[in-house]
């Protein structure tokens, strides 16, 4: 069912607004998928971002579109096949880190409610002209940090950033003591040798002290 932007940016910010912190999983084996999901979900982060940057990570997004009290998304959307191979295996949303008219033409098409990039304030102008109000600031400390974050927000006080790239349990919080900022995104809460160890407790309380994060 397609979708327009602006009720894709709604329902971006309904899902940003679930917890401080949006996990960002790059998963290389499937198996690991459903339980990483119920982990996190059990330390109170139930919005979830699968990046397609494994061969796994389709059948990842597959295995954890069914976890209850779940939000599985897809990241790094860059072409309109990976916006319909993501819907497909049953994402609920998509990421990008930056945007094009065929990818948010594919995203509106497929009914899949984008988060879109944007790094600089052309950018997110453009995103806000078409009607996404809700945007991923990406990459985040790369392009100037908090300070430019809250620069753009001077002028654009009314689009809402979930900022990603470079941050972690250290600088979160500064993030989100940014008015316009809902949420984060990072892969700290779910670092790579736990996630290969199945080390699943400890992930869990890594959720919990982000979902408890304030600004």
């Amino acid at each position: 069912m397609q979708v327009s932007a602006a009720e894709a940016s709604r329902i971006i910010l309904q899902i940003c607004m679930l917890a401080p912190v949006i996990p960002v999983l790059v998963i290389r084996d499937a198996a690991h998928a459903r339980p990483l999901a119920e982990a996190l979900i059990a330390g109170g982060l139930p919005a979830l971002e699968v990046t397609l940057r494994t061969p796994a990570a389709l059948d990842a997004i597959r295995a954890m579109a069914d976890v209850p009290g779940g939000h599985v998304g897809a990241g790094t959307l860059i072409t309109p096949n990976d916006v319909r191979a993501a819907k497909a295996a049953g994402a609920r949303f998509g990421v990008s880190p930056g945007a094009t008219p065929a990818l948010l033409d594919a995203c509106e098409a497929e009914g899949l409610p984008l988060l879109p990039g944007a790094a600089t304030a052309s950018e997110a102008m453009a995103l806000l002209e078409r009607g996404y109000m809700t945007q991923k600031f990406f990459p985040a400390e790369a392009s100037g940090g908090t300070p430019a974050l809250a620069a753009i927000g001077g002028p654009l006080p009314q689009i809402g950033f979930c900022p990603t790239g470079g941050i972690g349990a250290a600088n979160a919080a500064q993030y989100l003591r940014l008015p316009n900022v809902i949420c984060v995104g990072g892969s700290w809460v779910a670092p790579g040798a736990l996630v290969e160890a199945g080390s699943w407790a400890e992930i869990t309380e890594l959720a919990r002290a982000a979902s408890g994060l304030q600004g």
